[in-house]
């Protein structure tokens, strides 16, 4: 009995020594799979592009007017800045690329003429600039390829002066809150051999469409002499269309209140096409609205039509913008 005793104790010290192991193993497997999975996760959380501006104090120094600070001595930028007046500009906030609107000021930096770049000179003389006046970093660091490829097409100024925002580019976003002057953005980069620097005053655009009236049309022929307008037809056609025949009656309503003026009415297309045909149709167009003041009540002496087609632009053809420029119908007084 006493070996048969000795014997199952002996089996089950053997058997829970086994076991042992085993359970430690699978409880440290399961806890490589939580972090797993939560890294998994947090690395597909989508991240927070919101930039919580009201974090951010606001400024006490004099920071001067746009575009608020010169190079570091010795530095130069290349070539002409890119500047207007309205435009939009994509800085990261939290690695994702945000665009901001308002007026812009792009270029890049290079040294001036037998010095040699300093990425730290560079970087260090404008992060310790910004500081000074209260600026905040927000952003120190790159954007992933796949990040690039989603924004890259929504940036118009792509590939231009000063532009940054590429995959593994380092960059350093600053932000400046100003009582007067809005909230300013900065963004710069530099390696081995030059840099680059964005600077954004937040804004909004004026609009300064306005709807063309006779008065505009009248004023225009008597200072100027002529008036460029922008009639809409039916493509490729001589037909006009709903808001063509509105500017037409603004003509006719200019007509009537200087009942002196005479015109000519001139037709003018872009160089997409057959020039032959081009000048047919601006032809067409410039008799269609003829027709149209006529049927107003303009007497049809005062009135002469003739097509260009693209022999006169006003603007060099190489562009969309540039064609649709050249696509109009201009009223020249005669007399």
């Amino acid at each position: 009995m006493t070996k048969t005793t000795l014997l199952f104790a002996s089996a089950a010290l053997l058997i829970a020594c086994n076991n042992t192991p085993k359970q430690e193993n699978n409880t440290a497997q399961d806890s490589v799979s939580s972090t797993q999975s939560a890294e998994s996760e947090n690395a597909s959380a989508t991240p927070n592009t919101t930039l919580d501006i009201g974090s951010i104090p606001v400024t006490t120094s004099d920071i001067g007017t746009f575009p608020y600070f010169t190079l570091p001595k010795g530095l130069k930028h290349n070539n002409r800045p890119f500047q207007k007046d309205f435009d939009v500009c994509f800085f990261p906030v939290n690695g994702v690329m945000t665009p901001f609107e308002g007026k812009l000021y792009k270029i890049n930096v290079d040294t001036e003429q037998g010095e040699q770049f300093s990425k730290r000179y560079y970087e260090k003389s404008v992060e310790d600039y910004l500081q000074s006046v209260g600026a905040v970093k927000v952003f120190d660091g790159t954007i992933s390829r796949e990040e690039y490829d989603r924004y890259n097409k929504q940036d118009p100024n792509k590939g231009d002066e000063g532009d940054m925002g590429y995959a593994d580019e380092n960059i350093k976003f600053y932000v400046i809150r100003t009582k007067d002057q809005g909230n300013i953005y900065i963004q710069f980069s530099a390696n081995n051999a030059a840099g680059k620097l964005n600077i954004l005053q937040e804004g909004t655009m004026t609009q300064t469409i306005t709807k063309i009236t006779a008065d505009e049309i009248a004023k225009d022929l008597n200072e100027k002499g002529k008036s460029i307008l922008y009639i809409n037809f039916d493509t490729d056609k001589s037909n006009l269309t709903t808001d063509g025949k509105e500017v037409v009656q603004q003509i006719a309503t200019a007509l009537k209140k200087e009942s002196t003026l005479t015109i000519n009415i001139e037709g003018h297309t872009d160089n997409t096409g057959d020039a032959e045909h081009n000048k047919k149709l601006s032809g067409e167009r410039a008799n269609a609205v003829l027709k149209a003041l006529t049927a107003d009540g303009i007497d049809k002496s005062r009135l002469k039509a003739q097509g260009f087609g693209a022999e006169r632009p006003l603007v060099a053809n190489d562009s969309e913008g540039n064609k649709a420029k050249n696509r109009r119908v201009e009223l020249v007084k005669s007399n």
